[in-house]
């Protein structure tokens, strides 16, 4: 079973950038179509980029044209970069995904990693 290790979160001025990496275990990642999620205190996990196994990234409206997700099959690892980062973006950050091709609903996965906290105060 592969398994997915977040990093890169901080904290970071509003404005600011941050760049998150997920490092994925195993030789099938390829075939993954990813995601990256996050959960802000009180709310649930939500979508806010995914990646197809060719490449295509798909944004939630709240961080179209400051989010971009990106993959490097050859390192097993998906990207967020986060540009002018607000408040709201606050939250832990994880990532998941899933070897058919198409991610299912945040509840249905089996396991999560530990994330990584992204916090955006001034």
């Amino acid at each position: 079973q592969v398994q997915f290790v977040e990093s890169g979160g901080g904290l970071v001025q509003p404005g600011g950038s941050l760049r998150l990496s997920c490092a994925a275990s195993g030789s099938i990642f390829s075939i993954y179509a990813m995601g990256w999620y996050r959960q802000a205190p009180g709310k649930q996990r939500e979508l806010v980029a995914s990646i197809t196994r060719g490449g295509r990234g798909n944004y939630a409206d709240a961080v179209k044209g400051r989010f971009t997700i990106s993959r490097d099959n050859a390192k097993n690892t998906v990207f967020l970069q986060m540009n002018s980062l607000k408040p709201e973006d606050t939250a832990v950050y994880y990532c998941n995904g899933d070897s058919r091709g198409e991610l299912p609903p945040p509840a249905d996965f089996g396991s999560w990693g530990q994330g990584t906290q992204v916090t955006v105060s001034s």
